[in-house]
């Protein structure tokens, strides 16, 4: 029987209750042990929906449970790094929702609490486990298509409710915050490294001052990459990662769905091109995420998401903001 870490959820926010509590339940590696809320009476009712045996009314009684290692926040972005420290000043390991922080300054406080309190501390990019990312990262490794020269990428929804905390600006909302770290976090991945400058041009809101059309091209020593996200446009997600020798598209490649097979297209450079189409069986990429962090507090591994890297993340988005008021290149600054 697996040693399961013992978990505390921060908030009952809808990602949390919806998505990721559930996903952590089928786990091998995770104990969904209690879940607080400044409401004792909606963490009653989420801990009765879900089956969680403890639910609190406050944050403090949570992070006060000897019995819980470590904490999943699900707050909104402009409370993460306060709360992310406190979880870890009471020695609970950290999986921090998406943005780590609003800025560079911000997320570099956590790097000096984890390494004075010795817990882990870890962005929750759910996507860097589910199998299409780890199957596409070894193709490009491997030379499969060629050298990458491109990265284009769209994500896109529509939420016109300015009650919603990705239209409050004063939460650290709008469109790159939510979405456009991933296309952020892609490119890294693809390029394994960081771009050099940055060009953004951003659209905002007149009312909520959110950005809700943000375009951007980003630099690599070896490439480019350029990206849109709104949230005001259709729902769409897209990738494609151009080579020297082929092509990678990929489907779904954030939000991908739990129960059904993923899709990744390889292309190589023949002319017309010869198409394979991968396919990745279901994955709730919560789930493996969840796994993955208790595994290392376990066994003391590598972080999947190195807080470093996070920090590196929101230097990009601050750097895209500072470009769109510029108009000019802007250089991430961590």
């Amino acid at each position: 029987m697996k040693n399961k870490v013992r978990w505390g959820v921060l908030s009952v926010a809808q990602i949390a209750v919806n998505k990721v509590i559930p996903a952590m339940q089928r786990s091998e590696w995770c104990d969904i042990a209690a879940i607080a809320s400044r409401s004792l009476d909606k963490a009653r009712e989420a801990a009765d929906k879900l089956e969680i045996a403890k639910a609190y009314g406050s944050y403090e009684e949570l992070l006060d449970d000897s019995e819980i290692e470590a904490i999943y926040i699900a707050l909104p972005n402009h409370l993460h790094v306060a709360w992310a420290i406190r979880c870890a000043e009471a020695g609970k390991h950290v999986l921090c929702e998406k943005p780590i922080g609003l800025t560079v300054k911000e997320a570099q406080r956590l790097l000096e609490a984890r390494d004075r309190t010795g817990v882990r501390i870890e962005e929750a990019f759910m996507v860097r486990h589910h199998p299409q990312w780890k199957g596409v990262l070894e193709i490009i490794e491997s030379g499969g298509i060629g050298q990458v020269r491109s990265v284009m990428g769209v994500f896109s929804y529509n939420n016109r409710d300015p009650q919603n905390i990705r239209n409050i600006f004063e939460y650290g909302g709008g469109g790159l915050m939510d979405i456009g770290c991933y296309l952020i976090y892609a490119a890294r991945l693809v390029f394994a490294g960081e771009p050099q400058k940055v060009i953004g041009l951003v659209e905002e809101d007149p009312v909520s001052r959110t950005d809700v059309l943000t375009s951007s091209l980003l630099q690599f020593a070896s490439g480019q990459a350029v990206f849109t996200c709104s949230t005001k446009l259709g729902s769409y997600q897209r990738l494609q990662i151009a080579g020297t020798e082929g092509r990678i598209e990929i489907e779904i490649p954030f939000n991908a769905p739990p129960d059904q097979p993923c899709r990744v297209w390889l292309r190589d450079a023949s002319n017309p091109p010869a198409i394979q189409t991968l396919e990745y069986g279901p994955c709730d990429q919560y789930t493996a995420q969840g796994d993955a962090f208790s595994r290392s507090v376990r066994e003391r591994g590598a972080a999947a998401v190195p807080l470093e890297g996070s920090i590196r993340n929101m230097a990009v988005i601050e750097a895209i903001l500072r470009s769109a008021k510029t108009g000019a290149w802007e250089i991430p600054q961590e």
